[in-house]
This record gives C-alpha cells, sequence and structure tokens, in this order.
C-alpha cells in the first residue's frame, strides 16, 4: 500500500511540474550549448519548473512554426523573435506582452534596446541578443595608405576623402566592402534622425508608407552611387551575404568593412589568423547631420497567450533569469550580442573587459548616446521582410547604372504596394 502511495505522490508530482518549450533560431553548438546550459541552471534551481530549449530554424521558420502551433492549440511558451518580426508577431494575435504577465521593472534594460520592444506603451517581449552595426577597419592597409589608424572615418564624406588616398596610394586593394542589406539603409536614416516609415515610423499608427522619397534617403543613395563611381565599394553581388562580405574584409580585399557588432569577436580572431590589426570605430553617418544613435538589431524573446498563467510566468522567469546581470555578460563575452542590461555593462567594466577588448566599448558607446526618438526606435512594419529587400534591390540597381532618383522612386512604389497589401488584412 505504502508502495502505491508514493507512486501516486510521484506521479502527482511530475503532473504538477510546468513545462516551458523555448523555441530558439540559434543552431550552431556554442550558442545553442549556452542556452542548454543556462535552462539546466535553470530547472535545478526551480524543480517544478522544466524549461526544454529546442532549434526551430530561422527567425521566420520559427516565428510562422509558432503562429501555427498557436492556432492548433499547442504553441511554446517562450519564442525567439528577431526585431523586424515585431510587427508580425504582434498582428498575428498569438502573442502577450510580457509585461502583462507579471510585474517586473525593466528600468535596468538599456533604453535604446528596451524603447524597440515598447510598443503603446507596453513591453511586448524581453531582449535577449541584440546588436547594431559599426565600422571594421584595417589599420595595417590604413597606415599603408598614409592614413592615421587611430583615425577611422566617422562621415560619408570622410570616407570617400579616405577612399580617395587609398586608390592613390595603388595597394591593390578596393577601399570599402560591406553585405547589401536594407537593415543598415534603416540605420543610416535613423542616424539622421529620420523615420523610415509614416506614422513615427509605424508607432503612432500603422505604417501605410515609406519615405524612400525624403532628403534623407536620398543622401544614403547617393552615396552608394559615388562610391560606385569612384570604384571603392566591392561586394559578392549577392544581398545579404554576410559571411561573403566578412570574407572579403577578412581576407584583405578591402580596407574598410561594416557589419554587425556581434562579429567583432569572429572578425577579430580571423584578422589574427590573417596577420593584420583590425580596429573598431562608430558608424559613419551623413555628412554634416547630428549623430542621432543606432537601431537595435538581433532579438527578443515572446509569451504566447492562451497558456496556462503558471506556464506563462514561468517562461518569463526563465527569460529574466537568462538575461540577469550575470548572464548578459557572459553572453557577451562568449558572442559578441550586446549583453542587454545596464547592470551588465557595469560588472564587465568593474572586471576589467574594455581594457581586455577595448574594441567593444566603441560599440557600447554608440549604444547607449543613442537618442531616443521614434526614429532611433526602429520601424514597425508588417511587410519588413519584403520591403528590406526592395531597399536592397534599390541600392543595388544604384551600383548598376540606374539613377539615384529613379532607383528611389521605383523602391518607394513597390514598398508602398507592399504595405498596403499586408494592411489590407487588418481593415
Amino acid at each position: 500500500m505504502k508502495k502505491i502511495m508514493l507512486t501516486l505522490a510521484l506521479m502527482g508530482t511530475a503532473t504538477a511540474q510546468t513545462t516551458v518549450e523555448f523555441w530558439h533560431s540559434f543552431g550552431d553548438a556554442k550558442r545553442t550549448g549556452w542556452i542548454q546550459a543556462r535552462a539546466d541552471e535553470f530547472n535545478k534551481a526551480n524543480p517544478g519548473v522544466k524549461v526544454v530549449p529546442s532549434y526551430k530554424g530561422s527567425y521566420n521558420d520559427s516565428l510562422q512554426a509558432t503562429i501555427l502551433a498557436a492556432r492548433q492549440g499547442k504553441p511554446p511558451a517562450l519564442v525567439q523573435i528577431f526585431e523586424v518580426g515585431s510587427q508580425l508577431a504582434l498582428d498575428s494575435g498569438v502573442f502577450q506582452p510580457v509585461s502583462s504577465v507579471k510585474n517586473v521593472d525593466f528600468s535596468d534594460y538599456i533604453k535604446p534596446v528596451i524603447n524597440y520592444y515598447t510598443i503603446n506603451g507596453k513591453v511586448n517581449s524581453l531582449p535577449f541578443n541584440s546588436s547594431s552595426p559599426v565600422l571594421y577597419y584595417n589599420k595595417d592597409l590604413m597606415k599603408k595608405a598614409g592614413l592615421d589608424a587611430s583615425k577611422p572615418p566617422t562621415t560619408f564624406d570622410g570616407m570617400l576623402s579616405a577612399c580617395k588616398k587609398i586608390e592613390a596610394a595603388k595597394l591593390g586593394v578596393t577601399c570599402f566592402g560591406m553585405s547589401l542589406n536594407g537593415w543598415f539603409v534603416e540605420q543610416w536614416m535613423a542616424e539622421q534622425g529620420a523615420t523610415l516609415l509614416n506614422n513615427d515610423n509605424g508607432r503612432k499608427g500603422r505604417a501605410t508608407a515609406t519615405n524612400l522619397d525624403s532628403a534623407a534617403a536620398k543622401k544614403i543613395f547617393t552615396f552608394f552611387k559615388t562610391l560606385q563611381d569612384n570604384k571603392y565599394y566591392t561586394y559578392t553581388g549577392k544581398l545579404e551575404d554576410w559571411d561573403g562580405s566578412d570574407a572579403i574584409f577578412n581576407n584583405q580585399k578591402v580596407v574598410f568593412h561594416i557589419t554587425s557588432t556581434a562579429d567583432i569577436g569572429n572578425n577579430g580572431e580571423a584578422a589574427k589568423k590573417a596577420g593584420f590589426q583590425m580596429g573598431i570605430g562608430a558608424l559613419p553617418i551623413v555628412s554634416g547631420t547630428k549623430r542621432n544613435g543606432v537601431v537595435i538589431g538581433g532579438a527578443s524573446v515572446w509569451i504566447p497567450k492562451g497558456i496556462p498563467k503558471p506556464q506563462a510566468e514561468s517562461a518569463l522567469d526563465f527569460a529574466l533569469f537568462m538575461t540577469n546581470t550575470k548572464n548578459m555578460a557572459d553572453w557577451h563575452k562568449l558572442t559578441g550580442y550586446y549583453p542587454v542590461r545596464q547592470s551588465s555593462i557595469d560588472l564587465l567594466r568593474k572586471q576589467g573587459w574594455f581594457t581586455q577588448t577595448p574594441l567593444q566599448l566603441v560599440a557600447f558607446n554608440q549604444l547607449t548616446q543613442t537618442v531616443p526618438s521614434p526614429a532611433t526606435a526602429g520601424g514597425l512594419n508588417g511587410a519588413a521582410i519584403q520591403t528590406r529587400k526592395i531597399i536592397e534591390e534599390g541600392v543595388q540597381k544604384v551600383l548598376n547604372g540606374t539613377s539615384v532618383d529613379a532607383a528611389l522612386k521605383e523602391a518607394k512604389t513597390r514598398a508602398d504596394a507592399a504595405l498596403a497589401e499586408y494592411n489590407a488584412n487588418f481593415k
């Protein structure tokens, strides 16, 4: 009889355990292993909860899988969603704001980061892996061109001036290379204090049109035309070829390169292997404009609605644990992503991390000095995946000889049509 009672008691304990499925988009061993280790720690400290992380494919694949699972009544309790998927996530109607799950003090999260995910006064998701673009440069090649390697260009005109000297030095390299990605155009709009979308970047009301006909957008496209006309720019020919563009820089085929802060570690290691000194500078901005700051990239974690309250609370507890001060500092050291808390930056300073890795300090300063505004909060756009590609194709047309005005006009027409088609689902 005692055995039966014990068995029933154990069954009751097992039944009472709350399972938190966490779907994410990191398929590599380094980041997946880190997430699993945090889940193991959390589970050990909270025997009534079992967090089960699993890789669900790309950001878009994971988002679509979650929406489908939610409509079938079987959503995960926690899911990682990329920043431009925020409007899609909201419009799907399957998520609840994390701020409504239970009372949380979000004041320690870095303002430009938490601002991106704060929509209509509610914190919809918890920042996790965050990044922004910075300038990478080859110090050795700069010196060979007669440039001061301690002073990388900070403006478009500064870049063009440096490129002129590099060309004159006949080093057998191209001045500048970067992935052809709409994310960078969004950044340069924000740096000018200009919104990419109407209605305050889609934050005052649903975005119905792009601002690709603005003077701010024209300055960005004109920069690409000037680079191309002078043969100062190179890329792989493919859109969004992050790895290919990194390879061009790491193989010392270009002096300057722009990509995510999340690549500082990997590119730094590649530079050491290749035998050159790598520098990091702030993202160069349109000349004659005030630096406003960057828009956060990366992803956050969302909690579906319709799940039991204990499950939602446990999911949020794990998300808060995973992004606590110590864990975010460790995450940053491992990956190069920003730690999303101010206290994590303070801890890293206390540990002397920025003395050991001064390149990271440039990225932190760029982020923390961002001026909060609709422009730097980032655009909310349900058709963001399409409109980004349209912008990329517009830049590519300029590189292939189309005039700036014609390329922008066509890009705006196509992007606005994509927005209208998406918005028609919500009338």
